[in-house]
């Protein structure tokens, strides 16, 4: 029995964990999310959905609150993990959005004001790194291009279940979507561990599903 929870042990701590829906109750927010915003506008809502295309169904944590102010970041933030180095990573679906069509990760978060978070737009069709810093947010760009770069071009496909995964070392940060990567980018901001989670913006009605996170 010893060596077996020491095995289990060292497999948790090398593979991190895996959160899925399968258990929660439609129209609920899953038991270890909290849920906050940046900025001001029509107030979050995330909940338990069916859909019956996700990779492991029929249950999602969908962002359905569908206020269009165009500065207004809603986020689902996973309560019982904080992290400094690791790596974090979820399936996403962009459904609907106007203003935005967008999915994200969110790690070293401190509050809804100061934390690092990569997005994907399927409208703009690009993958983009930030730093949220006292409430304002600054894209930064991949290493080796110009510091006025703003992500990476990339087909985001809407309606359709993509992945997207970050890892962070110290202040490099490495960014993959349907695991091609895509870009490192640097930065010194938020040095402390944070909470990791998920993000959208204004009007995007977006799917999560194998919400997943590597502590190193």
């Amino acid at each position: 029995m010893r060596n077996w929870l020491v095995a289990l042990l060292l497999w948790t701590a090398a593979h991190g964990e895996v959160i899925r829906f399968d258990r929660a109750t439609e129209g609920s927010l899953p038991a270890g999310w909290i849920v906050a915003m940046t900025h001001a506008g029509g107030p979050p809502k995330w909940e338990i959905l069916r859909d019956d295309s996700a990779a492991h169904p029929p249950l999602v944590l969908g962002q359905v609150s569908r206020d269009a102010t165009a500065g207004r970041f809603p986020l689902a933030i996973w309560d019982r993990a904080s992290l400094r180095n690791g790596e974090v990573s979820v399936a996403f679906k962009p459904v609907d959005g106007s203003v935005d069509r967008a999915a994200g990760v969110v790690w070293r978060y401190q509050d809804p004001n100061n934390y690092y978070i990569v997005r994907a737009n399927a409208l703009e069709n690009n993958v983009v790194l930030y730093k949220v810093q006292g409430g304002t947010r600054l894209s930064i760009a991949p290493k080796g291009l110009p510091s006025r770069s703003y992500g990476v071009k990339h087909e985001v496909l809407s309606a359709r279940w993509s992945t997207l995964r970050v890892v962070f070392k110290d202040s490099v940060f490495t960014v993959f979507l349907n695991g091609e990567r895509l870009f490192e980018a640097e930065d010194q901001t938020f040095t402390e561990a944070g909470k990791v989670g998920l993000w959208t913006k204004a009007d995007s009605l977006t799917y999560f599903a194998d919400f997943s996170f590597v502590k190193q």
